[in-house]
């Protein structure tokens, strides 16, 4: 007797409330009544002004035979915005959130960095650290990260296993050094680049998840010499044009000992620019004291910038130029950089990035002190698309769109303990208000809402976070 098994019907997820995401810098995109429809991580339609999801089967044909499942989160003071998008974070310095005393960038890097990033060769630490890492991260709604790890290849892998063991899409960089690092934290020329293969083979070859990438590595110039700059970058354009990442022009010190060590070289960013390592896929961390010459080189070979507000803020860096950097057309996004940045969030970064403009403005006279200052909306933009562009992924993350990836955040603003006071008559439309006294008080709309998230809220306002459709947090 021969036996036939029901064929399954296909599955699709469609998600209903509101959606909020930033398509052009300073602008808000709000589709109230929407729903959106996902399978196998991507967007497959968007229906607006929808009164019942359920009947997608009528307006898509073909989605008649589909099984659907509706997550409905049309309620007041929840919606639905594209996860963040942290562009710079070491993940082998969590346990040291917080502590960088009264340290500028060398001295920090001595005494606190390069001890915690040796300790994590034993896999038994990294485990720890990196799993905590990755949990925070997503928790404060982190979809994709680009991370730098240590010069151990087992620990990188480790790393990356985690990642996609979690669901969070990452570009994981083992960390390259040959020249000028202590000599507990090392490794020869030859080392690195063949580490480095390691990771690349075990990622294409053995992990096999399309949301983990390599990205080549060189910690910043100072730690490498010619010859590895120069092999990474042969490296990164004979795997098929990989990403690169490394830090450029955080502190004065560091660009006066790079002019001495590389003094063929014009600047900082000319160092990189001779070895190969400027690209559209290169991620430049920091960038606060460029020139005019190095901000058009960087323009010129489409490379981005990770704007890290808070480590500049703690190591007394400097003030990072971004509506300088904006108005040249150079890409932007945000890095949290763990851990001279004392928080995993990338809402917080952001914040400090609206208040590091104002201080900014603060030191101009005339016209242009307005111009300086970035809004919460164009924050809000550097936490997402401006982020995917400098990782070269705009394609892909960060909008609401059809053929992108689904990776969201669920935000409500009356979360259980949530740290945002938002008053009954603050959401309610004037002609619901029952007392007579809130029909004369201001009705905010959802960009009042937005900027008391933005300048208040935290994880406890990221009630369920989804990375290519897939639930992977939730305190609900």
């Amino acid at each position: 007797m021969v036996t036939f098994q029901e064929e399954k019907k296909p599955k699709c997820v469609v998600f209903y409330g509101t959606f909020i995401d930033t398509p052009v810098l300073g602008e808000y995109r709000i589709r109230e009544n929407t729903a959106i429809g996902v399978q196998d991580g991507m967007i497959l339609f968007i229906e607006e002004e929808c009164v019942d999801p359920l009947n997608v089967r009528s307006l898509y044909e073909p989605w008649e035979d589909f099984e659907i499942d509706v997550i409905d989160f049309n309620t007041d003071l929840k919606f639905f915005f594209p996860g963040f998008i942290d562009t710079h974070v070491h993940c082998s310095q969590y346990p040291n959130v917080g502590l960088f005393g009264n340290s500028t960038l060398l001295e920090w890097l001595e005494k606190y960095t390069f001890p915690m990033e040796a300790r994590l060769d034993d896999l038994k630490i990294a485990l720890k650290v990196y799993s905590k890492v990755i949990q925070r991260s997503i928790a404060n709604g982190t979809t994709m990260a680009s991370y730098y790890t240590t010069i151990s290849p087992s620990s990188t892998k480790l790393m990356a296993t985690l990642c996609s063991q979690f669901g969070q899409r990452a570009l994981i960089g083992k960390v390259c050094m040959d020249s000028h690092s202590p000599d507990y934290y090392t490794e020869t020329t030859t080392q690195s680049i063949a580490s480095t293969r390691e990771v690349i083979d075990f990622l294409e070859e053995e992990l096999l998840d399309k949301k983990i990438r390599p990205v080549i590595t060189p910690r910043f110039a100072p730690s490498c010499s010619r010859k590895l700059l120069k092999n990474l970058s042969q490296l990164a354009n004979e795997k098929g044009g990989l990403h690169i990442q490394t830090h450029l022009s955080e502190n004065e010190n560091e660009i006066k000992w790079v002019k001495t060590l590389f003094p063929e070289c014009e600047s900082y960013t000319a160092v990189y620019g001779e070895y190969g390592l400027l690209t559209d896929k290169t991620v430049l961390a920091h960038c606060v004291h460029l020139s005019d010459q190095e901000a058009n080189m960087i323009k010129d070979t489409k490379a981005g910038v990770s704007h890290c507000p808070i480590s500049n803020s703690c190591l007394s860096s400097g003030e990072c130029r971004v509506r300088w950097l904006l108005d040249q057309n150079i890409k932007v996004g945000l890095g949290t950089d763990i851990s001279a940045g004392f928080s995993p969030s990338i809402l917080n970064t952001s914040r400090s990035a609206h208040l590091v403009s104002r201080h900014l403005a603060m030191k101009i006279k005339g016209s242009n002190k307005e111009h300086v200052k970035l809004s919460v909306p164009e924050c809000l933009y550097l936490a997402t698309v401006g982020g995917a562009r400098v990782l070269s992924m705009d394609s892909e993350i960060s909008l609401f769109e059809v053929g992108k990836q689904f990776d969201s955040q669920l935000i409500d603003l009356n979360s259980p303990n949530s740290p945002i006071d938002v008053f009954d008559w603050q959401y309610q439309m004037n002609n619901q208000a029952e007392d007579t006294l809130y029909k004369k008080l201001p009705q905010p709309h959802y960009p009042d809402l937005l900027a008391k998230w933005f300048f208040n809220g935290d994880d406890r306002n990221t009630v369920q976070v989804w990375i290519a459709g897939k639930l992977v947090h939730s305190i609900m």
